[in-house]
């Protein structure tokens, strides 16, 4: 892919955080692409689910549904936030080859992880990603420490 394919994802994403942002969640989205075509969508629902894992990775994961491993394997996952251990072990456990992370300035844990374990992490450094979590950490920070399992 191009790298306007990979802002043209990558935008699908941010979409997505500033959804989830408006529902008053946690303003992290994510998209999983196929040969150029976007196999799901998804955001940080773990407020509005009232769930304990639906981070923006994982919803979109959970959205696409059940998937042959050769499709995984032939993805890229874009995500506006620097995985956390949970999503990226996910894309590990599915084995999917490519993350574009839209920033890792607020947020960064398992990146030297999945390259350890063969995923190429690509990260933009997107000045709208780092703006929403910029104001994630200003308006909701208790929320935040609540996304990471951290005491608030």
């Amino acid at each position: 892919m191009d790298g306007a394919d990979d802002r043209r994802f990558l935008d699908l994403a941010i979409e997505q955080a500033r959804i989830g942002w408006s529902e008053g969640g946690v303003p992290i989205g994510a998209a999983l692409v196929h040969d150029g075509q976007v196999l799901a969508v998804g955001r940080n629902r773990r407020v509005q689910m009232g769930s304990a894992i639906r981070h923006g990775e994982t919803d979109c994961i959970e959205n696409a549904g059940r998937l042959p491993a050769t499709v995984y394997r032939a993805s890229t996952l874009y995500t506006t936030l620097s995985p956390c251990f949970m999503c990226a072990g996910t894309a590990l456990l599915y084995e999917i080859p490519r993350i574009v992370v839209g920033e890792n300035r607020t947020f960064e844990a398992s990146e030297e992880w999945l390259r350890s374990h063969g995923t190429t992490v690509d990260v933009v450094d997107d000045p709208e990603c780092v703006a929403l979590m910029e104001r994630m950490l200003r308006e909701r920070p208790a929320l935040w420490a609540e996304d990471i399992g951290e005491e608030a």
